[in-house]
């Protein structure tokens, strides 16, 4: 029972340096994180359908990548794994920023009076907290935010303003 609430604890405090990013992300990138929230509520379906399909197929090219470097000399491996670390940056670039555009969202819809970072930390203390819940948010709520995330963003950089 310790451990368990040992882990709860340090998760709850992990919570406030990813509120923290999420605040300086949209600080430093305020047209590309209002963007990727204008495209996630317009199109939440097309978002998690873009996202789920580049996510498989990158990810899938990222690990096939990391898989033949794995047994091959150290020169055909330094220069299969630049590929795959720079499609593994992209990804999570792509997270970081739906994430920003998902909690961003959840804050202004939930807490519409507060200020703008107030609603980013609001809504990413409410978004890790539901992701915590066992089952449903580890395998159903993260993936769907990351997914409808990623979808967003990709979308957001090909959409004319």
């Amino acid at each position: 029972m310790n451990e368990f609430l040992q882990i709860i604890v340090i998760i709850l405090l992990l919570t406030i340096p990813l509120a923290a990013y999420f605040l300086v992300l949209a600080a430093l990138f305020p047209n590309r994180a209002a963007k990727t929230q204008r495209v996630l509520t317009a199109m939440p379906g097309r978002s998690f359908g873009v996202g789920l399909i580049n996510f498989l197929f990158f990810g899938l090219i990222a690990l096939v990548l990391f898989s033949i470097a794995e047994n091959a000399g150290s020169v055909v491996k330094t220069i299969l794994m630049i590929p795959a670390l720079v499609i593994l940056a992209a990804l999570t670039i792509a997270l970081s920023f739906g994430l920003t555009g998902m909690v961003n969202q959840l804050g202004e819809r939930i807490f519409p009076e507060y200020p703008a970072w107030k609603r980013t930390a609001w809504g990413t203390v409410i978004l890790s907290l539901a992701c915590l819940l066992p089952v449903i948010g580890w395998f159903l709520l993260f993936p769907y935010a990351g997914f409808v995330g990623i979808g967003a963003f990709i979308l957001g950089l090909f959409q004319r303003d």
